[in-house]
């Protein structure tokens, strides 16, 4: 081979090795490959049965929109476990996603503890991770975007208190153990209603579990023996609200007998918020959290600097305010435009 040929030939291999090196960090979330080729996001909810992760998924699809019509490519994976408590089955999605090599993750934990390992593997691999709704036990992830849930449980203390005119009993049914979202907000109102010396908590102790039959359940049993001397319920979540409206309806102590204050949305939840039955829910922006969990890791893929914590608002809501355009908006977010 003539000199000239051999110093051809090395630079050629040179650029070829060259291109391939860009285009495998772009396929384990690198900036400049990534934005090339595009990002593939992986969006995991807790679970995919109540409503409130709809409003999350349909959030995840308008940033997803929003983004490719700006030119730039994303495509968003929507899977996650069918319960809010199988937490196996979201370990098991999260390492495969890892295994898969998407460019980022957007995970809400179901359990702060259990899932950092498999967290932390994903970003070790390259695949960097922002968690939404309910925080985790790691330091290691993008950002943290969610309500300000600890406050969230302040706020439903204090209107709970409001409506019993500061003096009576209450109890705290509490969500699920290891759920960090719950948890923050259980220990909030603890916070808040503590503050007023002539409120005194029957029980704080109980688990509703996962769904609204097991909640209901729990209620059932809460009331049974307290239900004489109650005069408010305090509920972390949808699921727990619903079972123990149902709960106060058929052992006869709703209607504002026992005041109820609960925390998120759904279709039973309003309803049962139109109808008096809950006296307030303390409401979350699930399609803000989800359109902000996108963009931010999409900024992060990007090599922009994204804030470590992002707070995407939480508001108390009652029959009077119900029917505003803001609020009636967070009670019935538009699903059906984002979700085909």
């Amino acid at each position: 081979m003539k000199p000239f040929c051999r110093i051809l030939g090395v630079v050629s291999c040179a650029l070829v090795l060259s291109g391939c090196g860009d285009g495998g960090s772009g396929g384990a979330g690198g900036a400049a490959g990534g934005a090339a080729a595009g990002y593939t996001l992986a969006v995991i909810p807790k679970g995919t049965t109540h409503e409130f992760w709809r409003s999350i998924e349909a959030g995840a699809r308008k940033a997803e929109a929003e983004l490719n019509a700006a030119g730039t490519k994303v495509n968003v994976i929507w899977k996650g476990p069918l319960r809010e408590d199988d937490r196996d089955q979201q370990i098991q999605v999260v390492e495969n996603f890892t295994t898969r090599r998407v460019s980022s993750i957007v995970l809400a934990p179901l359990d702060s503890q259990a899932l950092v390992k498999p967290v932390e593997s994903a970003i070790a691999a390259g695949i960097p991770t922002v968690v939404i709704d309910s925080d985790l036990k790691s330091d290691k992830y993008v950002s943290f975007v969610a309500t300000d849930n600890f406050r969230g449980g302040q706020m439903g203390a204090e209107h709970l208190a409001k409506l019993m005119g500061e003096k009576g009993n209450v109890i705290l049914l509490r969500y699920a153990v290891g759920s960090a979202s719950t948890e923050a907000r259980e220990a909030g109102f603890m916070d808040a209603i503590k503050k007023f010396p002539n409120i005194k908590i029957l029980s704080s102790d109980q688990y509703a579990g996962a769904t609204r039959e097991t909640a209901y359940a729990a209620s059932q049993n809460l009331l049974n023996r307290y239900a004489r001397d109650l005069n408010g319920v305090f509920c972390p979540s949808e699921s727990t609200a619903v079972g123990m409206a149902k709960a106060l309806r058929d052992l006869g102590y709703a209607g504002g007998k026992v005041k109820m204050v609960g925390f998120d949305t759904g279709a039973q939840s309003v309803a049962d918020l139109r109808a008096g039955d809950i006296q307030g829910l303390v409401v979350q922006n699930p399609l803000r959290m989800g359109y902000e969990g996108v963009m931010t890791a999409v900024r992060s893929l990007k090599g922009e600097t994204v804030p470590k914590r992002v707070d995407t608002g939480v508001t108390l809501i009652s029959k009077d305010n119900m029917d505003l355009p803001d609020v009636k908006e967070l009670l019935e977010p538009p699903l059906a435009k984002y979700l085909k």
